[in-house]
């Protein structure tokens, strides 16, 4: 049991730090953005995240009818 654990542990070390060495080893090395509104294409065909749609979704409209009732 000690052994396979010990075996898994070391494999899951390994696949973190093989995959952070990019990010490890550049002098400026950071995480990339891979957030739908900074993608340059998608913002071309005016594809944007759910966050940003919904933020615009919420302003202010001065010609909204009040649904309401009173």
């Amino acid at each position: 049991m000690w052994k396979t654990f010990l075996t898994v542990v070391i494999i899951l070390l390994g696949a973190v730090v093989l995959l952070s060495a990019g990010i490890l080893l550049k002098k400026n090395g950071k995480f990339p953005n891979i957030h739908v509104g900074s993608n340059p294409a998608m913002r071309k065909r005016g594809i944007g995240c759910v966050e940003s749609q919904d933020r615009q979704a919420r302003k202010y409209n001065p010609m909204a009818v009040n649904e309401r009732s009173k």
